[in-house]
């Protein structure tokens, strides 16, 4: 068996930028188990704007940011910060955007309601991300994509990028997410969810009507593996119905243990078919 060597992390949520949850203890402890069995390692996440940029010593890459991402039909310009977890020796990139992330918190405002352009926000923070990857010329093996803002992700990579060398070879794991949000599914989901061949036809027979429950299936449908943060009986028998290989629920002193071994199943996954058909 071939060691996936090369781990992309994409969550919404990381200690100690944004409050403790069982994502954001997911976001900075799985990334450092793993570079610690001697894998690279990337870590992206959006630049809420709970974030204090001063305090965690945020700055702009300006050979990175400049692009403008087309969501909707409407330009977004792409912003990238870095910050470091020195303890961790770990460096974080951050998605930004003066629209979807300024003077913004997460998925709720302050009196708790939901963003009405959640879905755009996640549709951006997904391909931000993978053009960034672009830019560093860095080919992740593994792509682990962590809750509902990362849920693009798994279809982007198998339709939109599937031909771009950075992408090509690349397998997809995601992890859904563990919020209880309640808001539809947007009207105009369809314009936020074209990009090349993605289409809206993508969600169909997800049988959801709610944003992020039909996100996390979405998720689940294009990845080639699960991985949970936590028990949900739906999305696990999901999994097993279309034959998603899947990794339940571990404690993060068990990080090290179990992932880079589920990381290096998905990954071989197809390899010994691909490797007869060659020789």
């Amino acid at each position: 068996m071939t060691k996936a060597k090369k781990i992309l992390f994409v969550t919404q949520e990381m200690l100690p930028f944004v409050p403790e949850t069982d994502m954001a203890q997911m976001g900075r402890y799985l990334p450092q188990a793993v570079q610690e069995k001697s894998r690279e390692i990337r870590s992206f996440m959006p630049k809420w704007g709970i974030i204090n940029e001063r305090r965690n010593q945020l700055h702009e890459v300006i050979r990175l940011s400049g692009i403008n991402i087309v969501v909707d039909d409407t330009d977004h310009p792409l912003v990238i910060k870095v910050a470091s977890i020195p303890a961790a020796r770990m460096q974080i990139y951050f998605i930004d955007n003066d629209d979807f992330f300024e003077k913004r918190k997460m998925a709720t405002d302050e009196d708790g309601k939901e963003y009405e352009d959640n879905a755009e926000r996640a549709a951006f923070y997904a391909r931000g991300v993978l053009e960034t990857i672009k830019k560093l010329k860095w080919t992740p093996d593994i792509i682990h994509c962590q809750g509902w803002m990362g849920s693009f992700i798994p279809l982007y990579v198998k339709t939109a990028y599937a031909e771009e060398p950075s992408y090509r070879d690349c397998k997809v794991i995601y992890t859904p997410s563990t919020q209880m949000l309640a808001a539809n599914i947007p009207a105009n989901m369809d314009g936020i969810i074209a990009f090349r061949n993605a289409t809206i036809s993508a969600t169909r027979g997800l049988g959801e009507k709610k944003l992020v429950p039909m996100l996390n299936k979405l998720g689940v449908k294009y990845a080639d593996g699960i991985g949970f943060v936590a028990e949900n009986e739906e999305l696990m028998k999901y999994a097993e119905s279309l034959g998603k290989p899947s990794l339940p629920p571990v404690g993060t002193d068990d990080y090290g243990i179990y992932y880079p071994n589920f990381y290096d199943t998905i990954w071989n996954i197809g390899k010994e078919e691909e490797e007869e058909e060659e020789s």
